[in-house]
């Protein structure tokens, strides 16, 4: 009979078994701890082709919830204007509203930026002065006009609950580089809602646990729940290990032993969180310029706090997080709302406007904040909404939802800065060069990860399932 053990002075019972049953179990457990030391992280890429040598270590992604109009911002349509008032010519698919009007020319005017020349609108005046970083994409398409299957067909690839999103893929196919926090983080602020369709948009859906994301409330102190620990350090550090013990002998004779083998990486990452998280949201040790550069001054609250997010993005990235997602927070202007702040289904002007000036010097100030550091070299920044928005208006000053060709633009982690991939008709309603899939952009993006979007699999329901489904090309010409 066992009369001491390690939770003993914990006041839990130990788990009855002989001493060959304890053994067998608990070393099996140690043995793979002990591989993983070994091998270090790159165990986690075990029987995934790699694509080619990676680009980019991990991905920042800028999340346009609700749909930015791509005809206001990095699609120029001179056509809107020369036939503004008059109705759209050809066959018009039905809109998530159709309360279908004329033709509405872009609100800010464009011009040629940087030395490549691509065309950007005053919408974002600061992003605009690093078009040379950018590679534009302006034949985005997408499957779904509706905001739920939308985001959820951004973020997994599929339009229903129970898939997992692309930052836990990046996460189950490349491992972690940081102990000390998870792969995948969503940073929050303020009344920022998490998008339609749910937090499974961040969700690890049949992936393991530890691959889901951690949702980070930049402004609230504590940014996370319960992070405060409770309990001297050196208790539960016996705790936990008595606990990952219990765990791993039951794992030897569960079915779901990969699923245990997760929640004890989870118990890990929360107890090394409890310092960790605290100091990455300290952001007294940066320097007043860096604040001023971000917009942490600014006297609208809400660019302040997106300003947040993006200097924790870098923060973040800089401390190895695999894969990050800011939130933008509304205005409640023309239909924009929590979960929807780009969604201007009325007074595209002026909701348009706020949110371009809460996130154009913010995520402007990160290109060159990372590019500075050198970090831009092997992070990739991702930006984009579900899908864009409609070239004729949605009753007299609105525009409503269009899935049929949007921009989407990426910089950094190798992508060919300075460049733009595809076109939409003349009136930017519809795709019609190098028309391009979220599928697409995923296998990109896995490919700059120096992943093969084909092999990175896991078996489900009888299936191998992938991020990009059966689809998906790598978009080479905008790639270095």
């Amino acid at each position: 009979m066992l009369t001491d053990f390690p939770g003993r002075e914990l006041g839990l019972l130990p788990h009855l078994a002989s001493r060959r049953q304890f053994l067998a179990r608990s070393s099996a457990g140690f043995g793979l701890a002990a591989l993983a030391g070994i091998l270090g992280r790159q165990i986690a890429t075990a029987g995934v082709a790699t694509a080619t040598q990676p680009q980019a270590k991990r991905v920042i992604f800028l999340f346009m919830s609700g749909g930015v109009s791509h005809v206001d911002s990095f699609d120029p349509k001179p056509a809107l204007v020369t036939h503004a008032g008059k109705p759209l010519p050809g066959p018009i698919e039905r809109t998530q509203f159709n309360q279908n009007g004329l033709i509405m020319p872009a609100q800010w005017e464009f011009r040629p930026r940087g030395e490549c020349g691509t065309e950007i609108s005053e919408l974002f005046p600061e992003m605009a002065k690093h078009a040379d970083k950018l590679a534009v994409v302006r034949s985005m398409t997408a499957k779904f006009s509706e905001h739920a299957q939308g985001n959820l067909f951004m973020h997994t690839g599929f339009p229903f609950l129970g898939f997992p999103s692309a930052g836990a893929w990046a996460v189950y196919g490349l491992g972690r580089e940081c102990d000390e926090l998870p792969g995948y983080v969503v940073l929050k602020s303020g009344d920022a809602g998490v998008p339609h369709g749910g937090v499974a948009c961040f969700g690890n859906g049949f992936l393991p646990s530890d691959t889901q994301a951690s949702m980070l409330a930049c402004d609230a102190d504590p940014a996370l729940r319960n992070i405060r620990p409770w309990e001297p350090a050196d208790r539960q550090r016996r705790r936990l290990d008595y606990l990952a013990t219990l765990n791993r002998g039951f794992g030897a004779e569960a079915a779901a032993a990969d699923a245990i083998e997760a929640a004890i990486r989870n118990h890990e990452t929360a107890f090394h969180m409890q310092a960790a998280v605290p100091a990455l949201t300290d952001i007294s040790g940066e320097t007043e310029a860096t604040k001023q550069l971000y917009g942490l001054d600014a006297k609208d609250p809400k660019q302040a706090a997106y300003a947040r997010q993006c200097l924790l993005a870098r923060r973040l990235v800089e401390r190895g997080v695999r894969f990050v997602e800011l939130s933008c927070l509304a205005y409640n202007i023309g239909g924009g709302n929590g979960a929807n702040p780009w969604d201007q289904h009325g007074e595209v002007r002026k909701g348009h406007e706020a949110m371009a000036r809460q996130v154009d010097q913010p995520i402007a100030a990160l290109l060159a904040d990372l590019d500075e550091r050198g970090l831009l070299d092997d992070t990739l920044v991702v930006w984009a909404g579900e899908f864009g928005r409609t070239p004729f208006s949605q009753g007299s000053n609105g525009r409503d939802h269009n899935p049929m060709g949007f921009s989407i633009w990426m910089a950094g982690g190798g992508m060919k800065g300075g460049t733009v991939l595809g076109s939409t008709d003349e009136f930017g309603y519809r795709a019609v060069e190098d028309v391009t899939t979220v599928y697409d952009l995923w296998a990109t993006v896995l490919h700059q990860l120096g992943i093969d979007h084909e092999d990175l699999t896991f078996r489900h329901g009888g299936r191998d399932m992938r991020l990009t489904d059966v689809h998906g090309n790598v978009m080479k010409k905008i790639i270095a």
